[in-house]
């Protein structure tokens, strides 16, 4: 096999370790002690998580949604299934809102709210609370994208303008029992912020909001319906999201059943299989994603061969181009740019779900070869990346690693191979 094909092969074993079928089996059983079973879901998992609750539930479901990314289905018996926009929210993530709300409100103390969420969720999920509208709410989503915002501020201020998440679905579900299994895609696993936490409690509040967009410097581009609602919110005018210790919670259990664990332990493995020494460096890398991939190639250049250097996380980008891509293509040409002649390096950045920012790739690998093959094909591989237009490079230079949805969600995964 060749470095590329051990490192796909590599790929391959991590996405399978993240299928969510076992992970949602392993913690269902049938209970006749409810009245009414309801099942909603939000993310991009969600689906998949469905159709395994119907596997071991069966007919004990009354009734059920659940809401994925476009191409994200699942063949589901007894739960509907609708798609709607991600990342930026559509008018059919704020009809499924809706719908989940609805069904959450029908649930009575004897019923049973099994929730499925996971990745993705925050988007699909879009419920806009007064006076936002759906279009603003976009706005301020594309704005804090760009400007490079972690998840966990994103999500601050997604909540704070929402009726569905900080826990606002189980405040809609309260008095009946609600379960909630999550697949994480944030690290560190806090139930808040995957999905924005609509069963968990919210610890951030109005002011946490309004102070990401100061730190972000998009306070004042943002719709001033948003600006309103936050500052309406600090002086009191609007109630808070749910904080712990509130009754909703009292019948909310809250488990996350996978995380990136899985995916960075099944390569490790897969990789030592393969014959390299493996160095595992951490679950948890964040940061700008170009700092990041100088980082490990510096680190993978420094390990005797063969070996690998594993990682997962989630870094960012922030945008200053007009180019296409996400935050794995642009970790992956940095890579292929700060590679030297004589390194031997591979390098594989993917997202778990599949998809890298606006793009039908998960991600990329890249070689010693690949800024050679992206400029025989006329792509200058600097001027890609300055544009934010890894993936018009990575196209061009035939390194795209494009998988299809993988119907799991569990952050993203680094293979550096040096051989």
């Amino acid at each position: 096999m060749s470095a590329r094909e051990r490192a796909r092969a590599i790929w391959k074993a991590a996405i399978a370790a993240g299928d969510v079928a076992p992970l949602v089996r392993a913690h269902l059983h049938v209970d006749p002690g409810h009245a009414r079973v309801v099942v909603l879901g939000c993310g991009k998992a969600s689906g998949a998580m469905a159709r395994a609750a119907e596997d071991v539930l069966g007919d004990r479901i009354t009734e059920g949604f659940v809401v994925v990314k476009d191409g994200y289905t699942a063949p589901l018996r007894r739960i509907r299934l609708a798609e709607a926009g991600h990342p930026v929210p559509d008018a059919r993530g704020l009809a499924a809102s809706a719908r989940l709300l609805e069904l959450a409100a029908s649930a009575r103390e004897d019923d049973l709210v099994l929730f499925l969420v996971s990745g993705g969720g925050s988007a699909l999920a879009a419920a806009p609370a007064p006076p936002v509208m759906l279009e603003e709410k976009q706005h301020v989503t594309r704005l804090l994208l760009a400007a490079g915002a972690t998840i966990a501020e994103l999500n601050a201020v997604r909540k704070h303008l929402s009726r569905f998440k900080g826990g606002l679905l189980a405040r809609a579900a309260w008095p009946a029992t609600v379960v909630t299994l999550a697949l994480s895609d944030v690290i560190g696993d806090p139930l808040d912020v995957i999905a924005s936490g609509p069963t968990a409690p919210d610890p951030t509040t109005f002011a946490t909001a309004l102070e990401v967009l100061e730190r972000h410097g998009v306070r004042d581009r943002v719709p001033a319906s948003v600006r309103e609602r936050l500052d309406a919110g600090i002086r009191g005018e609007i109630e808070e999201t749910p904080k712990p210790g509130d009754r909703v919670f009292s019948r909310v259990t809250n488990l996350v059943i996978g995380n990136n664990t899985l995916i960075t332990d099944a390569a490790v493995a897969t990789a030592q299989q393969l014959g390299f020494r493996t160095c595992f460096l951490s679950r948890e890398i964040q940061g700008e994603a170009r700092e990041v991939a100088r980082e490990l190639v510096g680190s993978a250049r420094r390990l005797e061969p063969p070996a690998c250097l594993v990682a997962g996380g989630e870094t960012t980008v922030t945008v200053k181009g007009r180019g296409k891509g996400g935050r794995c293509q642009e970790f992956a040409l940095t890579a292929a740019l700060a590679m030297r002649p004589g390194d031997g390096l591979t390098v594989l950045a993917a997202g778990t779900d599949g998809t890298d920012g606006p793009t039908n790739a998960a991600g990329a690998i890249v070689d010693a070869g690949s800024v050679e093959r992206g400029r025989a094909a006329g792509v200058d591989p600097v001027r890609a990346l300055e544009d934010n237009d890894a993936y018009r490079f990575l196209r061009a230079s035939g390194d795209l690693l494009v998988s299809g949805p993988t119907n799991t969600n569990l952050l993203d995964l680094y293979v550096l191979l040096r051989s």
